[in-house]
């Protein structure tokens, strides 16, 4: 399981950041394949602020899959609303973080 201990100031920034992000990918019927997780390990690097849409999930299911991407996909879910979900993992390299953290060193 990925660990990164965020405060709360810093995952209300994250949410914050994350109101303007389109959805980059959507998890469907297929559920987590090793196709999206690829897909989702692109993007983490890429980005490192990442918002998923669930498509034809309901609840209890939209909060399983949170917790499957966040173990599978080593990322921490920042928050979770309606048919949408944030994921967080910062670039292994600081110098090219794109995402600064409040109080981070």
């Amino acid at each position: 399981m990925y660990e990164l201990a965020l405060t709360g100031a810093q995952r209300s920034h994250l949410r914050g950041l994350g109101q303007s992000l389109p959805d980059h990918v959507r998890v469907g019927k297929a559920g987590v394949t090793p196709a999206f997780l690829q897909e989702l390990q692109r993007l983490l690097r890429a980005h490192e602020l990442v918002k998923l849409r669930f498509v034809g999930a309901d609840r209890g299911e939209r909060a399983a899959l949170g917790e499957r991407i966040a173990d599978e996909g080593r990322c921490v879910c920042v928050g979770a609303v309606g048919h949408t979900a944030l994921f967080f993992r910062p670039h292994p390299d600081p110098t090219a973080r794109r995402v600064q953290l409040p109080g981070a060193a």
